[in-house]
């Protein structure tokens, strides 16, 4: 009887323990070599990408307060406009519209919540013309006054570059998440400048996971576009904000 009951007391304690392999997803295979090397190249064209949409909100600013052609990161604060000012974000908010309507409904909000939706609804795929107008529409509200920044455009720019570039080699759905978001993240730290909290906002935002095959890559991206900015642009590539006294 005593036997009987150790045999079940130990069997019952054999299988209340899971096997190691289901305990923790945290195995990778050769794949993240090829994707981790596609997430370096992200890194890098996600800093010009970075890099174009701080310029179109330069010249963008330029051109509606200023009347001029010029790519430089200024203040509004000092146009010459009086009170037709106020029309300046109509005339901007007129033509996103325009290019939503027209264009693509998908350059509408704010950019995280398309780019979530983009990864859980559509399988990571982003169309082509959204990586064009995103940027563009979003350089044109913030450019003629619009309350907003440039967090959201550039996660969803970068993720888009990193999903097409993704769709090109055909890669898994997985696999495209993985890119789309080392694209957000390579954007995000090549446009303020701080890699770690990149990563850490694109995994929370949108990765959903801490598994190598999908982290590894994601650190490349964003470090890789960080030190391409460090090389290149550091006396230019950052928001404008007014000096603290």
């Amino acid at each position: 009887m005593k036997e009987s009951s150790k045999s079940a007391t130990g069997k019952t304690h054999q299988h209340s323990v899971p096997p190691l392999e289901t305990l923790g997803d945290f195995t990778t295979t050769w794949r993240v070599l090829p994707i981790s090397g596609l997430a370096i190249v992200i890194g890098v064209v996600s800093a010009y990408v970075a890099l174009g949409l701080l310029r179109l909100i330069g010249f963008f600013t330029n051109l509606f307060f200023y009347g001029r052609i010029r790519t430089d990161l200024v203040s509004p604060a000092g146009h010459h406009l009086g009170g037709w000012v106020v029309l300046i974000p109509v005339i901007g908010g007129l033509i996103v519209g325009l290019m939503a309507r027209f264009g693509s409904d998908r350059i509408r909000g704010h950019g995280i919540p398309e780019a979530i939706e983009a990864i859980l609804l559509r399988g990571a795929k982003v169309e082509p013309k959204v990586a064009i107008l995103k940027p563009v529409s979003a350089a044109i509200a913030i450019g003629s006054g619009g309350p907003f920044g440039a967090e959201g455009p550039i996660i969803m720019t970068g993720g888009a570059f990193g999903s097409l570039i993704a769709q090109f080699f055909h890669l898994t759905s997985a696999e495209r998440k993985t890119l789309l978001v080392a694209g957000a993240a390579a954007g995000m730290s090549a446009t303020f400048a701080a890699p770690f909290a990149a990563i850490l906002l694109s995994v929370e935002l949108l990765l959903f996971e801490w598994k190598p095959r999908s982290f590894i890559p994601v650190v490349f991206a964003s470090i890789t576009a960080k030190q391409r900015v460090f090389i290149c642009w550091v006396p230019g590539l950052c928001l404008l904000c007014p000096r603290i006294q």
